[in-house]
């Protein structure tokens, strides 16, 4: 089982696009993939046209009193399932700091789920908190989408010091661009120049699309309904560019 999370510490990057979007083609090529929208906001559970709630809330879920497997969801889509958000995710810091070794709780709640995913994708609110740090320890990867702008650099920059204080040397950290709007020169310039600066940086770069926004009319990933725009091929780049950095086997596509 492989854990993805996206994460950015600055919100509106794309991150909740790239969970959803990458989960289905991971499950469209047999993968029994899991979403944990982990965001208060819920918008991956929107996208999978599931309501936001969760019974017990987060404490449950963190406390281990809830069996997950009562708590997931499938989706319209075969081998995609989901755990929902729930409005009380806004205080998973203060329900983790109650635990013993806190950092490490949502790891030890997703180690019962190995058996039965190959891969889970954690989409994580846009935040430096304890329920991020319990993310860098739960994660193989960071899935980090970043703008071709200024700001967003700094924040890459940001996530790869505060990777080396905490000494998560295990953590593979995977930027790509999204948003890209090549109409605009300093976009331009960033995906230019950076692959040379950041030798991380994945190769694929997400287009900024509108079909990205009807996502959120349509309720369903990009590919299930414009598979052939310019966006969900780019998704496709990404996820092939993924699963050739971090070794993952290949499976049947239906």
């Amino acid at each position: 089982m492989r854990v993805l999370a996206t994460y950015n510490i600055k919100g509106g990057v794309g991150k909740t696009a790239a969970a959803v979007n990458l989960a289905w083609l991971a499950a469209k090529s047999g993968r029994r993939t899991l979403v944990w929208d982990l965001d208060p906001q819920g918008a991956a559970t929107y996208y999978f046209r599931i309501k936001p709630k969760v019974k017990g809330g987060g404490e449950g879920l963190v406390s281990g009193r809830r069996n997950l497997d009562d708590l997931i969801k499938a989706t319209d889509f075969p081998y995609l399932d989901l755990l929902p958000a729930d409005f009380s995710y806004r205080s998973l810091d203060l329900l983790l700091d109650q635990e013993k070794k806190p950092t490490r709780r949502l790891r030890k709640v997703l180690k019962p789920l190995s058996g039965q995913y190959d891969v889970i994708f954690l989409d994580c609110p846009p935040s430096i908190s304890l329920v991020s740090e319990a993310v860098f320890i739960a994660a193989d990867a960071l899935l980090v989408p970043v703008i071709p702008t200024t700001l967003s650099l700094r924040t890459l920059e940001q996530l790869y010091a505060f990777r080396v204080r905490q000494e998560l040397d295990d953590l593979a950290v995977l930027p790509f661009f999204s948003m890209v709007d090549r109409r605009k020169g300093l976009h331009r310039q960033i995906v230019a120049e950076l692959p040379g600066q950041w030798p991380d940086l994945l190769t694929a770069a997400i287009p900024y699309a509108s079909e990205v926004e009807r996502m959120g009319v349509e309720k369903a990933p990009l590919g299930s309904f414009a598979g052939c725009c310019a966006a969900a091929l780019a998704f496709e780049d990404l996820w092939d560019d993924i699963l050739k950095r971090l070794s993952i086997g290949k499976f049947y596509e239906f």
